[in-house]
């Protein structure tokens, strides 16, 4: 392999529901709400990267008071000394480090979810990180 994340850490987690109106509705208005995934680096040093992984819930429309969620899950990736090639490290950086940390990010995503209170919440439990970068390709 061709990458080893050394590291793994909670970046960042906000879990806002404005008041007891927006928590009754919310189990109601959870279809009104998308899941987005986005994914960004930060080079620390040569051959180690920093890999955010968000997960949020996004309003779909903006006719009711919205609830914000958002977990940033970070991986601290080790490049083999011998890669230099940028596809490849792009391929690690949002495809198979995702892929790697998903399952953890939304089992921390669910909990957070389940302790507020709600216990239906419905989020996939795999994501195809290979489809969403060839189509981020072709875009």
């Amino acid at each position: 392999m061709s990458f080893k994340i050394v590291g793994k850490y909670i970046k960042n987690i906000n879990f806002r529901i404005p008041n007891p109106k927006s928590f009754f509705l919310l189990s109601k208005n959870i279809a009104n709400y998308k899941i987005n995934i986005d994914i960004k680096s930060n080079q620390i040093r040569e051959k180690i990267i920093e890999v955010e992984t968000s997960l949020n819930l996004l309003p779909i429309k903006d006719d009711f008071e919205k609830i914000e969620t958002k977990i940033i899950f970070s991986a601290i990736v080790e490049l083999d000394n011998n890669l230099n090639d940028k596809t490849e490290i792009e391929k690690i950086i949002l495809v198979n480090v995702p892929t790697q940390i998903y399952p953890e990010l939304r089992k921390i995503f669910i909990f957070v979810f389940e302790n507020s209170g709600f216990k239906d919440v419905n989020i996939n439990k795999t994501v195809d990180f290979q489809k969403l970068y060839k189509k981020r390709k072709t875009q």
